[in-house]
This record gives C-alpha cells, structure tokens and sequence, in this order.
C-alpha cells in the first residue's frame, strides 16, 4: 500500500485518498465519484474527506486510506500512517457500531449526537491496518 499521489482516485466502487508524505496542506476539491462530489485536504499533520460538503473521515496525524467502501451497515478500508492516528468518522448518530482492526474486535462504540465515531490505530512507518466498522 502506499500514499495516493493524486490525492484522491476512485476504482473498482472504492475511494482511495491522502497523502502523509506531504509537509504541506494540500487540497483537492469538486472530485465526483457515484454522482457525489468530494473534497480532500492532506499533509503530515492531518487527512481530512468530506463528501457533499458534510463531515466523513479525519486522522491526526495524516494518513493515506485505500479502497474506502461505506454500505447501508459497514464501513472497510485499509490505512497508513507513519505513527499511531487517531480515526475519527461520520456515522449514523447515537448507534451502536463494532470496531474491527486487522480482523481483531477492538469493542462495540456508540456514536455520539453529530453521529462521530473516533478510534486509535496502531501504525509504523510503512505499515497499514485494515479498518472494518459495522452496526451492532
């Protein structure tokens, strides 16, 4: 896996974004995918994703994420990072979701009122983590 040059790129019904390697905030805006526009914002420091103008995925420090899938029930992509990053997504509000990293059940979540859900995943530099949220 690696970071994604183009910022952003879409196959195979997936959205692959971020680039951590970057020392500077860089954006790429108006990116349409299944008749939906998006916006990413990447560096070291921090990658963020909004769909349509709303909230979906930030880490702290930034990340590059592969092959993000989001169904009615779960979300899966593998992500990247240098160091530890801190997750944060939009969900439903106040819902209970099972976090699974790398296939191991980390526990059951509950989203807050704005529907966010945030987790730690352990990273080192070049190696990734295989994300998989679903409803409970």
């Amino acid at each position: 896996m690696a970071v994604v040059k183009e910022l952003i790129k879409a196959q195979d019904g997936a959205i692959s974004f971020g680039d951590y390697t970057l020392p500077k905030k860089t954006k790429l805006s108006d990116f349409e995918h299944c008749g939906d526009l998006y916006k990413v914002k990447t560096f070291k420091d921090i990658t963020r994703l909004e769909k349509n103008g709303m909230f979906v995925y930030e880490s702290v420090p930034g990340t590059a994420v592969n092959d993000l899938k989001v169904t009615g029930n779960e979300v899966r992509f593998q992500v990247e990072g240098p160091e530890d990053s801190q997750i944060t997504l939009e969900l439903e509000s106040e819902t209970d979701y099972k976090v699974y990293i790398d296939d191991t059940n980390v526990g059951k979540m509950k989203t807050n009122l704005g529907g966010k859900l945030s987790f730690s995943v352990e990273l080192n530099a070049g190696t990734s983590a295989s994300v998989r949220i679903q409803k409970a």
